[in-house]
């Protein structure tokens, strides 16, 4: 029997996304069939739409999905038909990386994630009857129901039961490169500065990281007023305006050098600007979508004499379920509140939530399927 679902579909920067109804293809053995409740938007769904990342349209995006799984296939351990899970990026697991517990540098990353196709060409989903791109992060979850892999799922666990599916799939994606950057990429210690450029969802996933760390002072810059004061809410001791000389506020607050910096941004300035903050032995993480275009220009003397480290990141470092357990823990806890970051709205909104993220009106919009017809 044909399975059916409604998904989003993006036809590019010049179009609304449309809502349709499309067929699933059949589960392979390492395949879970996923009833989506409510999927995270993410700038890097943008990213796509706007063809800074390469994936062929149209495509159905969305990679921060939370769901029911309805079916498994022969070879599928990690979840069974009823369990709530999460989906994240997807991987090889053989490659060199994914041996050693590094999937989000999986050395087959664009196959897995945005080839808009499975790894060997097979499509995941069509529209009347026509091939739609989609397997976006392994899932495509900007729809009622998804296929998922053994790879990207995570099961939540039966003693977090008691929190809400619909506000767990930004766990996949942006609030784990946050806190990922903080607590695995750079491995902020105690007591130490750390100062975190923008005030979106990784950022401040990386202020509530640094918080659970111990860092001090906790500096957040961001352009827009109502999200720095979010920020100091949830964790940062301090919080600057880019807009009215924050990195001279930030040299004069930590005259010796900050220990850690991350940008989210992806503002090439704003990354040597932070460079330049560094103490000796200072990082600096990086995971803002940058132009392809863009090129970085530091001070060799500077960079290789004082031992300093600027690293690349994506999804964190997280080694996948583990990280993302860990953070659900994390919040029951209180200790992660990234509840406090979500605004949610119905599927048929996806347009309008895309808008209230794109404005900065919402730090993460939500979209919910339960109310949508599959």
């Amino acid at each position: 029997m044909t399975v059916t679902a409604r998904a989003a579909i993006c036809r590019g920067n010049a179009t609304p996304f449309t809502i349709q109804d499309v067929a699933i293809d059949d589960l392979r053995p390492d395949e879970l069939l996923i009833r989506i409740v409510a999927c995270g938007i993410c700038h890097t769904d943008m990213a796509v739409r706007d063809q800074q990342i390469p994936v062929p349209l149209p495509v159905v995006l969305g990679h921060e999905g939370a769901g029911i799984v309805e079916a498994v296939g022969s070879d599928v351990t990690v979840a069974q038909p009823g369990d709530r899970v999460i989906m994240s990026f997807n991987s090889c697991g053989h490659c060199p990386n994914c041996d050693d517990d590094a999937p989000t540098y999986c050395y087959d990353f664009f196959r897995q994630n945005w080839a808009g196709t499975r790894p060997d060409g097979s499509v995941t989903v069509t529209a009347d009857g026509a091939p739609i791109n989609a397997n976006f992060f392994g899932q495509s979850s900007f729809a009622t129901r998804a296929i998922a892999h053994q790879r990207n799922t995570v099961r939540v666990p039966d003693d977090l039961a008691d929190l809400p599916l619909e506000s767990l799939g930004p766990l996949g994606c942006g609030l784990m490169t946050g806190a990922g950057a903080v607590l695995r990429s750079m491995k902020v210690r105690a007591g130490l500065p750390i100062a975190i450029v923008g005030a979106g969802t990784v950022g401040i996933a990386a202020i509530m990281a640094a918080k659970i760390a111990g860092a001090n002072p906790i500096i957040a810059v961001d352009v827009n007023d109502k999200r720095l004061a979010l920020a100091t809410e949830l964790g940062a001791t301090h919080a600057f305006n880019a807009r009215e000389s924050a990195m001279e506020a930030i040299k004069a607050l930590c005259p010796a050098g900050l220990a850690y910096a991350f940008d989210t941004t992806g503002r090439s300035e704003v990354i040597q600007d932070l460079f330049g903050l560094l103490a000796p032995k200072g990082r600096l993480g990086i995971v803002g979508a940058s132009d392809p275009q863009d090129m970085l220009n530091f001070n060799e003397t500077q960079f290789m004499g004082g031992g300093r480290t600027v690293i690349g990141i994506l999804g964190g470092d997280s080694d996948g379920g583990a990280f993302l357990i860990e953070l659900l823990r994390y919040h029951a806890e209180g200790r992660f509140p990234f509840d406090r970051l979500i605004r949610y709205f119905e599927f048929d909104e996806i347009n309008e939530a895309i808008h209230a993220s794109e404005s900065g009106e919402v730090v993460k919009p939500v979209l919910r399927m339960e109310r949508a017809s599959a």
